[in-house]
């Protein structure tokens, strides 16, 4: 039997039927059935279909069903005992068991009234669950609207069984989908059915979209600050505005105020931060204390790009003593520039300021005002020879040094010739490095000249060969290649004592650094050279082409006494003239993994730095390494530690971490760390402990005068009213001095 009624269409059938498909998710660690709703196929907008045992027609307006009710709609469907349909008023009325469900949420219920004209359907004694995620909870009474779900006297919880860890009850929850948070009147917060917490007022999300209110707070305990209470607010200002607004209070200091603003336009993104203790009651002399960061990107039409990085602090020890998200506690100076580049066809051109606050008793830096410097990106081309010119014009200021001022000009057009084939390559440079120096201060009675022109040119010839074969070492039908490399570098000496150094450093004596073709990072000095490099590279792939095993060697080799590093007065301490460097990898495992490197001075017979890791990476968060490095000089000091790493799975849901890093050279631990997660699917706990050496900056620390602080955090997460981010254990590793690193893997 089958009648149309206007828009409706009745029918009666012997069973039930609605469109649903079976899905099977992971549900808080067990195995459970839950059903994706799709509206029954074939309905129309406005169209209801509606399917029972029995119909009885009461007039032509109104329609009584009985036995297997099923309702089914484009937004919902609906499974009852009973269903009274009137049509001229647009009203239906269902008694239950009822089952409710539609696009975000699934209702048992014993009775439902709905206002089809308005779409608002009210379930009385409801027991609902969200079916975009693992929330659940009871009402007294439950209305659907266009807007989301209003539940009067209820409760909400994201964990899965009948006693769940948490859940609020309140007199009224809104859970709105079109805001994608919920609001709470009048809630109780029960963990294990105990009342903890009233408020009259609470916000949480139910999606992923942002909106104003607190992020979960953390809790600690430690011998510098003593308690500490880190509690965030999100003020969600606009789409492409917002605000993160922290107190932060630390019981032996005060009250801090962290605060950072973000924005984001068509050409700009950025944030500005600013913490700010206007007392610290451990240390009064220092009055008020603060950090400003401002970090920015603009992008101008098609070519212009500009960057701003600012970070500036009260006083030396802010770093080391308060901490801080924008710069690390072993930082001995913070970077400040502002620059603009213009990328061209044919030339990059970047017009550069910069300078460095110096933390501690450490020499100030030359800020530049400005520095332009141009580079060509697209060479001339001459016979196969290519052209090419880079320069740069740079004014430096230091009133702390002898020279207070200087004016740098540097042009270096080069001139290179290049080849290349599958088995071998082959480059060959010239250039010459034109600089002039105009240098202003008290300059009697120094090796420093008012003005300096210096010309030097240099040539590099470089080549490579490719070697390959079969091989079964470590692997089956594995490849094995020999990439030796050989390196002609000519500069001549010249005497530089007369300029002064501005922003040049030397660089890092790796295995790659030995085929450099400047020993500085700038060109206040230009190091002599007349030497042959050799070095080699064997690596091992399998015939996956996963890389197995790599070794690289190689060493300097000085064709004159003048060339040699020694002989040239520049940074005598740390000049090798035998220079030795080697470096390996070992990926024999897919969860073993090996790396290590050796600088060696051969004419000195000493290390001069190395390191070495052995990592084991397993399944679900399991991880094991062990370092050790040494270098003989830093600073004029001698560094020798050795650390682990360990993050060990209890069972699917507890997590144990820690770390440990000794210096040997002191002979005393550096740093102990050590902590326990639990995570579900409804909440997640952290408590953590930490031993490390503090660092002051404000005053030379000898070995007799170190001191300890110690500290335990605890941080917990109710999921569903805070953040939805999964807690991860590496996480917890990176918090430290010496944060851990995942082993770099070429096949990654």
């Amino acid at each position: 039997m089958s009648k149309t009624w206007g828009m409706m269409m009745l029918s009666v059938i012997s069973a039930p039927s609605f469109a649903e498909t079976e899905l099977t998710h992971n549900f808080c660690g067990n195995s459970m059935q839950t059903r994706a709703w799709q509206p029954l196929a074939g309905l129309d907008l406005g169209m209801i279909d509606i399917r029972s045992d029995d119909i009885e027609l009461l007039g032509t307006q109104s329609a009584e069903f009985t036995g297997n009710v099923d309702i089914n709609t484009l937004t919902m469907s609906l499974s009852a005992q009973s269903a009274l349909i009137d049509k001229q008023r647009g009203l239906l009325n269902a008694t239950g068991p009822i089952t409710y469900r539609d696009t975000i949420s699934e209702v048992n219920s014993s009775g439902l009234n709905a206002d089809l004209n308005s779409s608002e359907i009210s379930l009385l004694g409801a027991d609902y669950k969200l079916t975009d995620q693992q929330a659940h909870g009871g009402a007294e009474k439950l209305t659907i609207n266009k807007s989301g779900l209003d539940l009067l006297n209820a409760s909400f919880t994201t964990c899965p069984s009948d006693t769940p860890v948490w859940a609020i009850q309140a007199e009224q929850i809104l859970l709105s989908s079109d805001e994608g948070w919920g609001e709470t009147h009048d809630m109780v917060l029960r963990i294990m059915d105990t009342p903890v917490l009233y408020l009259p007022y609470f916000t949480f999300p139910i999606d992923n979209r942002r909106k104003s209110g607190l992020l979960t707070p953390n809790i600690s305990s430690s011998d510098r600050y003593g308690v500490e209470t880190v509690t965030p607010y999100y003020w969600n200002i606009a789409p492409n505005f917002d605000a993160t607004i922290t107190p932060r209070y630390m019981s032996k200091k005060g009250l801090q105020l962290q605060t950072e603003f973000r924005y984001l336009s068509d050409s700009n993104e950025g944030l500005v931060a600013l913490e700010y203790l206007d007392k610290d009651d451990s240390e009064p002399e220092l009055k008020e204390r603060f950090l400003f960061h401002w970090q920015q990107q603009s992008y101008f039409a098609e070519n212009w790009r500009a960057n701003v990085d600012i970070t500036n602090v009260s006083d030396d020890n802010y770093l080391t003593d308060l901490g801080s998200n924008y710069a690390t506690r072993t930082d001995t100076q913070l970077y400040r520039t502002g620059s603009l580049s213009h990328l061209g066809d044919t030339w990059r051109t970047d017009i550069k300021v910069q300078n460095f606050e110096v933390l501690g008793d450490h020499v100030e830096s030359y800020a530049a005002w400005p520095q332009i410097s141009f580079s060509q990106t697209a060479p001339f081309s001459f016979q196969d020879i290519e052209l090419t010119l880079d320069g740069e014009l740079s004014h430096f200021t230091n009133d702390t040094q002898v020279i207070e001022k200087a004016t740098r000009l540097h042009i270096e057009p080069k001139a290179s010739y290049g080849y290349q084939e599958h088995a071998w390559s082959f480059l060959s440079e010239f250039s010459v490095l034109h600089t002039n120096y105009k240098q202003e201060g008290d300059l009697a009675n120094t090796d420093y000249a008012k003005s300096v022109s210096r010309t030097l040119p240099k040539v590099r010839l470089y080549s490579q060969l490719n070697f390959e074969r079969e091989t079964t070492i470590f692997a089956d039908d594995g490849i094995q290649t020999l990439e030796p490399q050989l390196q002609y570098l000519y500069t001549p000496n010249k005497d530089q004592s007369n300029i002064g150094l501005y922003d040049t450093t030397k660089l890092q004596d790796d295995f790659f650094g030995l085929f450099r073709d400047s020993r500085f990072s700038s060109v206040d000095r230009i190091a002599a050279a007349n030497q042959f490099t050799l070095g080699a590279t064997t690596r091992l792939f399998n015939n996956k082409s996963e890389e197995l095993f790599n070794f690289s060697a190689g060493q300097i080799f000085y064709l004159s006494d003048s060339a040699k590093p020694t002989s040239q007065g520049l940074n005598s301490d740390t000049n090798y003239n035998a220079l030795f460097a080697a470096q390996t990898m070992l990926h024999w495992h897919r969860r073993w993994y090996l790396s290590g490197g050796i600088q060696y001075d051969t004419d000195g017979k000493q290390i001069i730095q190395s390191n070495v890791t052995l990592d084991y990476k397993g399944d679900d968060n399991q991880l094991v390494q062990l370092n050790h490095r040494y270098a003989n000089d830093v600073s004029g000091n001698t560094i020798e530690q050795v650390g682990f790493f360990t993050s060990i799975p209890l069972s699917d849901q507890w997590q144990f971490v820690s770390s440990y890093h000794r210096d040997l050279e002191n002979g005393r631990s550096v740093e102990v760390f050590s902590g326990l997660q639990y995570e579900s699917c409804c909440w997640a706990f952290q408590v953590t402990a930490r031993r490390q050496i503090a660092t002051d900056l404000n005053q030379a620390i000898g070995q007799e005068q170190a001191t300890f602080d110690s500290s335990i955090g605890f941080n917990i997460v109710l999921k569903g009213l805070g953040s939805k981010s999964r807690y991860d254990a590496q996480k917890l590793l990176q918090q430290g001095i010496f944060g851990y690193r995942r082993p770099y893997f070429l096949n990654n």
